[in-house]
């Protein structure tokens, strides 16, 4: 017994077929205005190029509906445009047993779709079209994801895909199942007797009116005594939802049986089908679902581009906030340099070592103030002064991570505390020290580089300040004096001694101007301010590395405009 209500071989409801919409090119090719398929082609690049890195409220749904957005314009929009001509695609679809294989197999009255509950997890889904519609498919690009029969029995003008179920225990066949529901022209929808009230199916269904989508129904396995009630129900649900004018079709209950339905049940089917595929009925179809598609990018392009400015604006709030965050980190930071925390511990013991009795510095100087020692011992006493220069490097190695660390520690605090956008914000921080299975190793990774970079350029710096210093002296006297310390002390002796007098060791100051004159606390000063700068630096390197991942165009102050001029132009030419 088969039945079918709302007069379902009137077909789905149409507007006037494609007229507006396209025109009939050279061989009888229809086509729509270039500047119409150039408008939709630009608004995919756009909505391909969006990204919306944080976690602002309503961003896994706008996410997600972006996904969506590119799958409708990628599997139905953009193929469709660019061929009007090619077969209507009517994607059969629905829960889990509902008999969509058994429908479709029953319809072509031959098996082409592997039917059945229990199926194998590498099922492909099939789209089954008329021999002569082979070359019309041919490009089509949901054909990475079906297997293609060809049919004597699939009406010319249309292509029957059978689709996953939309409930499937496997995520990735929910997902190729909603991804051949945005590619259809009409969607074929199955359903139960028992499983008609299900809320997954409504959903969407709601959707795909609310898009504008053409759509049929199939009531399947209805048990004879139930067909009044049942039917009755799900006609009140339709009208409900504003679709009354959806064609219905009832398959009564075949029992236990295995293989096709027996041909009379799935008559009113057949003929509909077999109806729509005439070139008028089906290029209405086409056109029906294609401008309710069109019609539905504006709205649905327009909550994208809002998703885009949430994203701006919550970047701009985040970013006018962290320039307070590390003032207190930073000059921290700066202190402990002031107090002389790079000359500290294993540099003041090296000292202590190098200035003892019989140490190389111990008699550099003599009772009565004479300078000591020539070339040899200005070799032996350089060669004593590496080792302070290295101790020197290594802990302002330290204090430079330190401070990074410190201004990062309050960076994170605060943008922690301002909930799941804080902390996209710290994610994407994180990951912008490189790609590994780790980001906060790898940032401080980044910032350990720094940090050894940062005490190289500080020690080379000594190098240049004393050159400088050295320069400026014109005075006969104190430039013989000079060169006397340059020699007392051999290649780069002067140099670590203002090194260390810089990072805060007195001792060391005082030797060297006890060698060299006052003309050497110029050098002192430039090496001291250098190493304040590069502790400047390092607080600021932190604060610019989040600034950074912040300065992306996705959450510049106009990055929702792109979209916005799309629609403007979408609009005009539609």
């Amino acid at each position: 017994m088969s039945a079918a209500t709302t007069d379902p071989e009137a077909g789905p409801p149409t507007t006037g077929g494609s007229a507006g919409l396209a025109a009939v090119g050279p061989g009888g090719q229809i086509t729509v205005p270039a500047r119409l398929l150039d408008a939709v082609r630009d608004l995919r690049r756009d909505v391909a190029a969006t990204e919306l890195p944080l976690d602002v409220e309503g961003v896994a749904e706008a996410r997600e509906s972006r996904v969506r957005l590119l799958d409708q314009l990628d599997d139905h929009l953009l193929p469709r445009l660019a061929d009007l001509s090619a077969p209507a695609i009517v994607v059969v679809a629905g829960s889990t047993g509902a008999g969509k294989s058994t429908l479709v197999n029953s319809v072509l009255g031959t098996e082409v779709t592997q039917a059945g509950v229990l199926r194998p997890t590498t099922r492909r889904p099939v789209l089954a079209h008329h021999p002569d519609d082979g070359e019309l498919l041919a490009h089509h690009p949901v054909l990475d994801a079906v297997e293609v029969v060809a049919h004597e029995a699939v009406p010319p003008g249309i292509a029957l895909l059978d689709a996953p179920d939309i409930d499937s225990v496997l995520e990735s066949n929910r997902q190729i199942a909603h991804r051949l529901l945005e590619a259809a022209d009409l969607w074929l929808f199955v359903t139960t007797a028992a499983r008609y009230g299900d809320a997954l199916p409504w959903r969407i269904l709601d959707d795909a009116m609310a898009r504008g989508a053409s759509i049929a129904m199939v009531l399947n396995r209805v048990p004879p005594e139930a067909l009044t009630t049942v039917r009755g129900d799900l006609l009140s649900r339709l009208r409900a939802r504003g679709m009354a004018s959806v064609p219905l079709f009832v398959v009564a209950d075949a029992g236990p049986h295995e293989g096709l339905l027996e041909a009379g049940q799935v008559a009113p089917v057949k003929r509909w089908l077999t109806m729509l595929a005439g070139p008028d009925r089906a290029r209405s179809v086409i056109a029906r679902t294609l401008r309710g598609s069109l019609a539905m990018l504006r709205p649905w392009v327009d909550a994208l581009a809002e998703a885009v400015q949430a994203q701006a604006d919550a970047a701009h709030v985040v970013r006018s906030e962290l320039a307070a965050v590390v003032e207190a980190p930073a000059a921290s930071a700066r202190g402990r340099v002031v107090e002389g925390e790079v000359a500290a511990g294993t540099a003041h013991s090296r000292w202590a070592q190098l200035t003892a009795a019989g140490a190389p510095l111990a008699d550099v100087v003599s009772r009565r103030g004479r300078v000591r020692g020539g070339a040899r011992a200005g070799k032996v006493r350089a060669r004593a002064l590496e080792s302070l220069v290295a101790d020197l490097r290594a802990a302002a190695r330290v204090s430079f991570y330190t401070a990074g660390e410190l201004v990062a520690e309050a960076l994170e605090a605060h943008l922690e505390a301002r909930g799941a956008v804080g902390r996209s914000v710290v994610q994407m921080w994180r990951s912008s020290a490189g790609e590994g299975p780790d980001p906060v190793e790898l940032r401080r990774g980044a910032r350990a580089v720094q940090a050894e970079e940062s005490a190289t350029d500080w020690v080379a710096s000594a190098r240049h300040a004393v050159r400088a210093a050295a320069d400026a002296v014109v005075d006969r006297k104190e430039q013989r004096r000079w060169r006397r310390a340059q020699a007392a002390l051999g290649d780069g002796g002067l140099e670590a001694l203002a090194l260390a007098a810089g990072a805060g060791l007195g001792p060391a100051g005082e030797l060297a101007r006890m060698l060299a004159g006052p003309a050497i606390d110029e050098a002192v000063r430039t090496v001291r301010t250098q190493l304040l700068e590069r502790t400047d630096e390092i607080s600021r390197g932190e604060l610019d590395a989040v600034v950074g991942v912040l300065a992306t165009p996705h959450l510049a102050e106009d990055a929702a405009a792109t979209l916005r001029l799309r629609l403007a132009v979408l609009k005009a030419a539609t």
